[in-house]
């Protein structure tokens, strides 16, 4: 299944830029890990965008649950499903068929 998780700032940018560099760790985890195909930041910068693959719903849940700018309360996830029915070519192990 896949995700987009769109991040949005609940606090100053000066208290997100004191977390950024564990936040950055924790998704050059998610990458190594496999399942996270692309992220960044917002223009304007008051969040970013994470598209993710997981078995459902909860794992990614607890994914975004262990995002240091959640834990430090300075973001807030909002999270969409969505099926992948068309993909550029790097990105066809991701694609799905609708029932």
């Amino acid at each position: 299944m896949e995700f987009v998780l769109e991040l949005s700032c609940t606090a100053p940018l000066e208290a997100v830029d004191a977390v950024l560099p564990d936040h950055v760790a924790w998704l050059d985890d998610l990458y190594e890990r496999g399942g996270v195909p692309g992220s960044g930041r917002k223009e304007p910068r008051d969040g970013g965008m994470i598209v993710a693959v997981a078995e459902d719903r909860a794992r990614i849940e607890a994914i975004a649950a262990g995002d240091p700018f959640v834990r430090a309360g300075v973001c807030a996830y909002r999270v969409t499903e969505f099926v992948a029915t068309k993909t550029a070519p790097a990105l066809a192990p991701y694609q799905e068929t609708l029932a």
